[in-house]
């Protein structure tokens, strides 16, 4: 990569790391936000639940309109949008007497912003580049920017906390404003020459999509939101254990639960370099990530040991990490362009819904016998693992698919 080309992917990379801060830093707060205002357990998980149900919503609406308008078009103006959440839902902890909905309010914007910013970066990636190597490393660093700011966003949150306990709400815009800073200087792309379809065309156009390539779509939403879910859903048990079992609270905790994620960040980032063009790499890195993943949840399931939990979950993270990258290469690379904002959007949407399950299904099955939880999880994994050898075939010479 050129250097105007390598600010113009750490640019994008800033996009989904910011987004991530901006949800995942209020994690190890939760339990102060509900002290300091005298709320329930379910109201404050609210702060945490509004924001991704209100981006699986919007985000379809998001990748259309990137694929109409342009994506710097809706990613500057969501930035702006998620930046004044953030600033409302500081301020209202700072100086209103009864704040907590309108912190609701303030996470709804910022999840509004987040549907038309973190999503549109994967697209935005395979317009900036024009060779599938470079769009195939791009995706492999914006993958890793994701999971990175998943890493420091415990440790962060509970730093900015220690201070003044809504901080870490004033902190987003500043990070927002950064970004968009970075994209207006370092993002320029090539004018489009094509022009973007009505709306009913553009449906016709979707659904023709689907049925042409729905079967490896399909598989590779699946498992997209199957990873998010086992990310959120595994860190939350985690979390739950250190606290309750083990006494392990604030940024102790933080560090403790960033190993997993930053083997999920450094497996993202080989990946993303190793996979190049080679869309049999993506396939069987993908393939070996679930495998990984299904053997690592299995050991789970077969001992309640801190130290097994910890080394499966830090080898679950390396298998999810080789898979995601070749999951955003397979959506980006396999799709025309003037698709690839809607259906990576939609993927992306499926990745929230992974996250919006993860946290409270896992909550509800603590209660059940350990084996069965993580077993019945690894089978889940495993059947994934067929689904892809079986239906995802890029050997295949398809034009239609994967030019």
């Amino acid at each position: 990569m050129q250097q105007k080309s390598i600010w113009g992917i750490v640019s994008i990379s800033s996009i989904p790391l910011v987004m991530t801060l901006g949800n995942s830093m209020l994690i190890p707060v939760l339990p102060t936000i509900e002290k300091e205002l005298g709320i329930s357990s379910l109201q404050v998980s609210l702060l945490i639940t509004v924001y991704s149900i209100v981006a699986i919503l919007c985000i379809p609406v998001a990748g259309y309109l990137s694929d109409h308008i342009g994506r710097k078009q809706v990613i500057i103006p969501s930035l702006l949008l998620a930046a004044a959440g953030g600033a409302l839902a500081g301020l209202a902890a700072w100086k209103f007497d009864s704040p907590y909905y309108w912190l609701i309010a303030g996470r709804l914007l910022q999840g509004v912003g987040a549907a038309g910013a973190a999503p549109i970066a994967f697209p935005l990636v395979g317009d900036l580049f024009t060779t599938e190597k470079e769009v195939s490393a791009g995706l492999g660093l914006v993958e890793t920017s994701n999971t990175f700011g998943k890493v420091i966003s415990p440790i962060l949150g509970a730093l900015l906390a220690s201070f003044v306990w809504f901080l870490p709400f004033f902190s987003f815009p500043i990070f927002c404003l950064i970004s968009i800073v970075m994209l207006l200087v370092f993002v320029k792309l090539p004018k489009r020459k094509d022009k973007p379809k009505k709306f009913k065309a553009f449906v016709k156009m979707i659904r023709e999509t689907f049925k042409r390539e729905g079967r490896w779509l399909s598989i590779v939403f699946f498992i997209g939101g199957l990873s998010m879910y086992l990310i959120f859903g595994l860190l939350f048990y985690l979390s739950t254990s250190l606290e309750k079992e083990y006494g392990i609270h604030g940024v102790k905790k933080g560090v403790v639960l960033a190993f997993p994620l930053a083997a999920l960040c450094l497996s993202s980032y080989v990946t993303g370099k190793l996979i190049g063009q080679d869309k049999m790499k993506m396939k069987w890195y993908t393939v070996g990530g679930l495998a990984l993943l299904t053997l690592s949840i299995l050991w789970i399931s077969l001992s309640e040991d801190i130290y097994v939990l910890l080394t499966a979950l830090f080898s679950a993270g390396l298998g999810i990490g080789a898979a995601l990258p070749s999951l955003d290469a397979f959506v980006t690379e396999g799709i025309d362009q003037e698709q690839r904002g809607s259906i990576t959007s939609l993927y992306s949407s499926m990745r929230f819904v992974g996250v919006a399950l993860g946290p409270p299904v896992f909550a509800a099955l603590m209660n059940f016998n350990h084996f069965m939880i993580f077993f019945s999880h690894a089978i889940f994994c495993a059947l994934s693992l067929l689904l892809t050898l079986v239906m995802i075939k890029p050997e295949k010479p398809v034009k239609s698919t994967w030019s």
